[in-house]
């Protein structure tokens, strides 16, 4: 077994702050390749929540440089969210590349801070940096991190903004604000901000991002300077992402990008992992043995090809590698899938928020020209009473081929003392899959409902909705769930969005993008579109009001009412991915 040393290692920047490393060295007389993390967490962790320890990655032929970014860990200066990252990169990089034993040649590996840091650095277009591995980070601060379709995504970023506080009062060795925030890190206060709480968050938050973030709710300048600028820059990526975590957006906004113009080879993998960690029990489903990440050996090999040049056959193989969910296993594209999305038109009779006796929902009649199974037990020909149903029709049919709709609404209202939880999903703690029965219980939830699948149905890309809407208020918000409906009667939800709407009472499609998916519907199983006016904690409680839920106070939210068109000229679909 090869010996491996550690040493701790310091460099000074071009400002003069000292940053520290700890380096690990196989016992080798052979220059290596090295492998670098850049992390604010305090580098004994290494990111181990989802990788294998140093250790195992310098045993493999790397020297291994997990360094503590400016004003963490033990590194000096101030901290400052992503301010120094460019900078303290290009002075890393330059430093490790001509480390004792190093051959010259540089890859960066991590996930979250970790993999935002590697596209800082990045955009340096540095000779000695050869690949990248960026994982679970955002390309666009404001609509992969910050925001999602208008909405600020409030449980994430609050959580994060707590654990931050909470490091840098015990690096500046405050007890008692240490206590104070490491307690509400346990226990998030959503409602009840005490005085001593906010001021503890204020005084350590770094640069007060959480404030500058919820103070710029539109995409701009602000954004656009934060965000990595990575024009011009080419290098091979290994882009790794999760199905339930939040920041899948910027991972395939990143790989579409470099996809559509990079000479050097874009892989993609994709498991059915929230942020952490990466197994195979996500929420309540256990989706088996192969979901147990792979990504260890498979950096591996794509830093031997890359860095020393070794053909392991990665190449030989499709760059779009997916975990699909419901088979449980791994799929292989040529590319990520466009131009498949079908149509699913939402068809109803006013009712797809009430439930009979038995709480369930029944289904929707099907017509020959539309997929789906049997009616409902007790329905008679040509009766039309289901309770909120999903007709499909393909979108490659003409309209004149395709059947009219009866003209339908489905009003519900948002009660903001009461509103609709966050269950599972990708912006959320804990995040995953669950069965959400109860909540599509719920009066102020609409459910639309396929039959049941005489055939698997594979999805896999790119899923989003078109709702025709208004409310009786400035501005509402829509989330829409997707989830798997089991002949038992269980929910699970696989993918969903969320956006803020400002229409009031003007008619219009809200298109909201999903998080995109690779599911397969069991046959006999069926689909259930959920739609509401909250998602709480995940996102803050919208007041109606037309201001910011950031400069509101929870006494002024207003009750909103929201009508969803069916049938007729409006008719509400879901785009899905057919595979």
């Amino acid at each position: 077994m090869t010996k491996i040393h550690k040493q701790t290692a310091s460099i000074l920047t071009r400002d003069g702050i000292r940053l520290d490393a700890d380096i690990y060295y196989p016992d080798t007389d052979t220059d290596l390749p090295v492998l670098l993390m850049r992390q604010p967490y305090g580098r004994a962790i290494a990111s181990t929540v989802v990788y294998a320890h140093p250790f195992w990655y310098a045993a493999q032929g790397y020297i291994v440089v997990i360094q503590d970014v400016r004003g963490r860990g033990t590194s000096g200066g101030e901290f400052q969210l992503f301010t120094h990252e460019v900078a303290d990169g290009i002075d890393t990089i330059n430093w490790v590349s001509q480390l004792p034993g190093s051959n010259g040649q540089v890859g960066m590996y991590g996930f979250s801070y970790q993999g935002m840091t590697q596209l800082y650095a990045a955009s340096a277009n540095l000779p000695a940096l050869k690949t990248i591995c960026p994982a679970m980070m955002a390309y666009d601060l404001y609509a992969d991190w910050a925001y999602e379709n208008g909405a600020f995504c409030f449980h994430i970023n609050f959580g994060w903004g707590v654990q931050l506080a909470a490091e840098t009062a015990r690096l500046k060795n405050d007890p008692i604000a240490y206590q104070i925030l490491y307690a509400a890190s346990r226990n998030l206060p959503f409602y009840d901000l005490s005085p001593r709480f906010i001021e503890c968050l204020n005084k350590y938050t770094p640069n007060s991002f959480y404030d500058e973030w919820q103070n710029h709710p539109e995409p701009g300048d602000y954004w656009q300077k934060l965000s990595p600028n990575l024009d011009g820059v080419d290098l091979p990526m290994l882009h790794i992402g999760g199905w339930f975590d939040p920041y899948l957006r910027g991972n395939l906004r990143l790989y579409k990008d470099l996809a559509k113009r990079s000479k050097f080879p874009q892989h993609l993998i994709i498991g059915p992992w929230a942020h952490l960690p990466w197994g195979r029990k996500v929420g309540a489903r256990d989706f088996g043995a192969e979901a147990v990440s792979p990504v260890d050996r498979l950096q591996v090999r794509w830093f031997d090809q890359f860095l020393k040049g070794i053909d392991t056959g990665l190449l030989d193989k499709p760059p779009v590698y997916l975990f699909e969910m419901g088979s449980n296993q791994w799929r292989y594209f040529d590319s990520w899938l466009q131009d498949n999305q079908k149509s699913y038109f939402l068809n109803s009779t006013g009712l797809a928020s009430v439930r009979d006796d038995s709480g369930t929902l029944l289904s929707c009649p099907v017509e020959d020209s539309r997929l789906g199974g049997d009616k409902a037990e007790g329905q008679k020909e040509g009766n039309n009473d289901s309770l909120g149903g999903l007709d499909i029709i393909p979108q490659s049919e003409s309209p004149a081929k395709l059947p009219v709709l009866p003209a339908a609404t489905d009003v519900f209202v948002h009660d903001p003392w009461r509103p609709v939880p966050a269950w599972g999903g990708h912006a959320t703690i804990p995040a995953g899959s669950f069965d959400r029965s109860a909540i599509d219980s719920r009066t102020d939830v609409l459910t639309y409902n396929s039959a049941p699948f005489a055939e698997d149905l594979h999805l896999m890309g790119d899923v989003a909705i078109e709702v025709f809407c208004y409310s009786d208020t400035s501005s509402f918000d829509l989330c829409a769930v997707l989830s798997e409906v089991l002949p038992n009667g269980m929910v699970y939800n696989f993918t969903q969005g969320y956006a803020t709407v400002s229409l009031g009472q003007e008619i219009k499609p809200v298109r909201i993008e999903l998080q995109p998916t690779c599911m397969k519907i069991t046959k006999g199983n069926g689909l259930r579109l959920s739609l509401s006016a909250a998602c709480f904690p995940a996102y803050p409680v919208n007041p109606g009001t037309g201001v910011s839920s950031a400069e509101t106070f929870m006494m002024d939210a207003q009750i909103i009412t929201v009508t969803v068109n069916c049938g007729g000229n409006l008719t509400s679909k879901l785009l899905l991915p057919i595979a």
